[in-house]
């Protein structure tokens, strides 16, 4: 906070100018997903970001790409080496976590839905409570969808939503299943959900198994998936966390440089060739 003041009742707050979230950059690149090391440092800077609150015992609630700003959105244009499109690349890919209007601390109330909807963890759908790992699903999403260029669940439904889960990470566990709240989503012990109804063949249209989603087997790629799965385990217990995330491997040539200098994104558009290939 640089300043405040008080406009006719109305408190407001003055920080640093910024520039465009992560999701309006890529919309207005037509949704090309970002070069991979700029996703590797943009991740990086979120787990950090949403450690320093998980360890002041918040929880943000909110995370989505439009809460992720560039501190400077300025970008250069390139043809990209494997779709043969143009698309801007952004200069640099420092990044600031902003929208805390939804973050609660551990003692405070909890409301039972939080969470915009795509980014939304299980265990808030199912109503069995949540706690900080409801922060690092929505984060995995983030990630996946920086790599991929699209949402991975683009539902405004709950059985939906749980039906595209279930196609992308297997079946909800039993166990939770059992503690949920809202038992009208299942049958026996299973998602009351028919596969070959319309909206059965949408989602079976719209989802793969996660691994799927990999566009290359090189070891980075490999790598960023091991971590995304990790973050999008079913039960909250069995989540990773932020801190046992920023030592995965996937983040180690990033991990002991400054990570305030931009230093592992790319530092000039000629890269974003050599980047693509």
């Amino acid at each position: 906070m640089l300043d405040w003041f008080d406009y006719h009742g109305h408190m407001c707050i003055v920080f640093d100018m910024l520039g465009k979230s992560v999701f309006d950059f890529m919309k207005d690149n037509g949704y090309q997903p970002y070069p991979l090391e700029q996703v590797r440092y943009i991740s990086y800077q979120l787990c950090l970001s949403v450690k320093f609150l998980h360890d002041l015992r918040i929880t943000h609630t909110d995370l989505k790409p439009e809460n992720i700003l560039f501190v400077n959105s300025d970008y250069c244009t390139e043809l990209g080496a494997k779709k043969r499109k143009e698309g801007r690349v952004v200069k640099n890919s420092d990044v600031r976590l902003i929208d805390f209007g939804s973050a609660t601390f551990e003692h405070e109330h909890h409301s039972s839905v939080v969470s915009t909807r795509h980014y939304r963890a299980p265990e808030v759908i199912l109503d069995m409570g949540w706690s900080y790992p409801c922060d690092v699903w929505s984060v995995g999403c983030i990630m996946f969808e920086l790599y991929t260029g699209y949402t991975l669940f683009q539902t405004h439904d709950s059985r939906e939503h749980l039906a595209m889960m279930e196609r992308v990470l297997g079946r909800i566990p039993s166990h939770m299943i059992k503690k949920s709240r809202k038992s009208k989503f299942f049958y026996h012990g299973r998602l009351d959900w028919d596969e070959e109804s319309n909206k059965g063949l949408f989602v079976r249209d719209m989802c793969k198994p996660l691994k799927r989603y990999r566009m290359s087997d090189s070891e980075d790629h490999v790598l960023l998936f091991d971590l995304v799965q990790r973050m999008l385990e079913y039960d909250p217990n069995d989540r990773i966390t932020l801190s046992e995330a920023l030592r995965h491997p996937f983040f180690d040539c990033v991990r002991f440089s400054d990570h305030h200098s931009a230093k592992d994104s790319l530092s000039t558009c000629n890269d974003y060739q050599r980047i693509s290939r």
